[in-house]
């Protein structure tokens, strides 16, 4: 036994019934595109073209063991630089250090990036704006360990250096 589909005469009720479901149609035409142009200014006013200006020293994001105290110190002395800063906390500071490309005798305890430019460790904020505006050829600086003095440590006494990183090779950067 085979069983055949019905087919449904669709029927009108009344002759002005098509005049209805156009006239719907058309007001939920306009209303879908008064949505979507109130989206589209939405999202066109929260664009670039409308933002402020950045912070004139760059945005840093940073990444950092949630429990550190001294990482927390060199973020506000970035932000007093003017920086803007975004912080991720995560555990797994080895994979965020391996996947930025510094190298292991260079590393300390927090990572950053700025212009894509890799910072290891305690790095002045003068180093950074130095950074950004010589525009070296290095993938980063790093102010490896953890020096006393550096910001964020605050043990004023202990020189330390910082030191730029690349492909071809790491050297001294500056002095403090």
């Amino acid at each position: 036994m085979t069983m055949r589909k019905r087919k449904r005469k669709v029927t009108t009720r009344s002759p002005y019934a098509h005049g209805a479901v156009m006239r719907r149609l058309r007001e939920a035409r306009w209303g879908l595109l008064l949505g979507v142009g109130l989206v589209g200014v939405h999202l066109i006013a929260g664009s670039t073209l409308f933002e402020s200006a950045p912070a004139a020293a760059g945005e840093l994001t940073v990444w950092k063991s949630p429990t550190c105290t001294c990482c927390g110190k060199w973020i506000e002395h970035k932000r007093a630089a003017g920086f803007s800063t975004v912080v991720r906390d995560v555990e797994d500071m080895v994979r965020i250090r391996s996947g930025s490309g510094v190298p292991e005798a260079l590393q300390s305890c927090h990572t950053a990036m700025v212009d894509g430019y890799v910072l290891e460790g305690h790095v002045p904020a003068s180093d950074v704006t130095q950074l950004r505006t010589e525009k070296p050829p290095v993938a980063g600086l790093s102010a490896p360990g953890m020096p006393a003095s550096a910001p964020g440590m605050d043990h004023p006494g202990h020189p330390y250096g910082v030191v730029a990183f690349g492909r071809t090779g790491n050297g001294l950067y500056a002095s403090h």
